[in-house]
């Protein structure tokens, strides 16, 4: 909030977001309508402690996040692409009964909201603001002092480091969500640390189409709040025509992305496009080194590949220009330090030992709200546990090898998924993601492998038997009859693949044998 405030007074007339169709906002234009929001949702929230927003990347979701910090209510931006019963569960957990949307979002995309929960739209919120609400917003946001501005829209008091500033919850692709609870400490450690990782500076002007439900929304959307870095909104990732021409138009320097997305801006968008792109940052999946080369042929650039996870608020390691190792996910940004461990008995491990990943960092998250159980399973003495398994080679460079949840154990043995992945798309030559491997109970080996694939149903022949002889433990080897091929893989509203609905699909498709031809889709717009 204060680096907010700060931004704001020190250049306010400089621009601060821009979304297609409407006028760009000043710093202080934006200030002053989050105050007015805030000033005006007071009467709407009743109370609750928290400010749930559902809206994709837009004016209206910026605004209202910003109302809500100046607030000082807990921020909870809602996954509106992980179905009804995650929704459900996720609006329980935090105790919200009423949700900030916009009449145009859910007419274009409906999304099942519990009977119980009532929708407060942003279109009839903006409406009551009257002309001495805004001029009184406008005084407030250039002279009051920050906690006399808070407590005017309605917070207690000033909001301090060790606050919970938002809650974000998982997918929920590996079971129910989980409420990652970040304070205002963890959120500003990790926008201070990516900008000196990156050298970002006011030159800068970035794209915001990941959905702020992500973290790396939420990162791109406070590093344009107090961070100085103007925004452009996009409301689509997947629109990659509209990247292109948002790119150009407004000569943007820095695209944060995912590979899922990339591969549509490869395929659809010009060199001329985008080259004012100066970085192009990609995180949240692995990426294939075909995509990266692909990407530099044609518009002359480098990716750089980082690592994060939610719980660290999200960045943990990037490649850097001239300090960018293919296949890595780079060294550690400034402040966050990593270890290497033997997942079973905690054992350092030595370079290049593959184990489990833990970080610690003023970046970590106070836990998962509600989860002590779970919170401990994965903090310990300042150190968070990934989950993902990975080595630090000689030169410092982090190198992600899979998640610890993404192995199946068969016969006693753990099979790791994403190696099953890799060597079916090899022994294809493709190079758009086309298979997600997963598993189903068994009951002699306890788990058997299923692979959910979109190439054509001849083909499965010959990439079983180039399996065969791939060199692969007999145990990595999926039956044959374990192809079920599905129209398209699910993805979830960040561009991964929905582990849990591929689960879901996969024992449907064994139990039931006439479901084999059921379309895994992604549940938002």
């Amino acid at each position: 909030v204060h680096g907010l405030v700060r931004g704001a007074r020190r250049a306010p007339w400089k621009r601060r977001v821009v979304e297609p169709g409407r006028k760009p906002m000043s710093r202080l234009a934006v200030l002053a309508g989050a105050v007015a929001l805030a000033r005006r949702l007071r009467r709407e929230l009743d109370g609750q402690p928290c400010l749930a927003v559902l809206l994709p990347p837009s004016l209206g979701a910026v605004l209202a996040n910003l109302a809500g910090a100046l607030a000082g209510r807990t921020l909870v931006n809602l996954n509106y692409s992980i179905g009804e019963a995650a929704m459900a569960s996720s609006l329980q957990q935090c105790g919200a009964t009423k949700v900030v949307t916009a009449r145009r979002f859910l007419d274009r995309c409906p999304v099942g909201l519990p009977a119980d929960v009532t929708p407060i739209l942003l279109e009839d919120v903006l409406h009551g603001i009257g002309p001495g609400a805004r001029a009184a917003a406008l005084a407030l946001a250039l002279l009051a002092p920050v906690a006399l501005l808070q407590r005017a829209c309605g917070a207690a008091r000033a909001s301090r480091p060790d606050d919970l500033a938002t809650v974000l919850f998982s997918s929920g692709s590996t079971g129910e969500p989980k409420g990652v609870m970040l304070s205002h400490e963890n959120l500003a450690a990790n926008i201070d640390s990516a900008i000196r990782a990156l050298a970002l500076d006011r030159d800068h002007k970035i794209l915001a189409n990941l959905p702020f439900f992500h973290s790396f929304g939420t990162l791109i959307l406070w590093l344009g709040a107090t961070g100085g870095v103007p925004l452009v909104l996009q409301a689509n990732p997947l629109d990659a025509a509209e990247v292109g021409r948002l790119v150009a138009e407004h000569r943007l320097t820095v695209l944060v992305t995912t590979p899922t997305f990339l591969q549509l801006y490869v395929k659809r968008c010009t060199p001329a496009q985008l080259a004012s792109l100066r970085l192009v940052v990609t995180g949240a999946e692995k990426l294939p080194p075909w995509l990266a080369e692909r990407f530099e042929e044609r518009f002359g650039k480098e990716i750089l590949e980082g690592y994060g996870t939610t719980e660290c608020a999200p960045v943990v390691s990037v490649n850097l220009p001239g300090a960018n190792r293919p296949g890595s996910v780079g060294r550690p940004i400034p402040d966050v330090r990593l270890r290497v461990v033997d997942p079973d008995d905690g054992r350092e491990c030595a370079t290049g030992e593959r184990g489990m990943v833990l970080v610690s960092g003023p970046n970590v998250m106070q836990g998962y709200l509600g989860r002590d159980d779970k919170t401990a399973e994965v903090l310990s003495g300042g150190w968070y546990r990934t989950g993902d398994l990975g080595f630090v080679d000689a030169d410092g460079f982090l190198h992600i090898t899979d998640r610890e949840s993404r192995f199946s154990k068969i016969g006693g043995e753990m099979v790791p998924h994403g190696v099953v992945e890799e060597a079916i798309h090899r022994a294809l030559g493709a190079e758009d993601r086309v298979a997600a491997v997963t598993a189903v109970p068994d009951p002699r080996k306890g788990e058997r492998l299923v692979v959910l694939h979109t190439f054509p149903e001849e083909r499965v022949d010959d990439v079983f038997a180039a399996l065969t002889t791939a060199g692969l433990p007999n145990l990595f080897l999926p039956r044959r009859d374990a192809f079920v091929r599905v129209d398209e893989l699910p993805l979830l509203g960040s561009g991964k693949v929905d582990l849990r609905r591929v689960r879901e699909i996969a024992r449907s498709s064994v139990e039931d044998p006439m479901a084999r031809g059921t379309t895994g889709r992604a549940g938002g717009c």
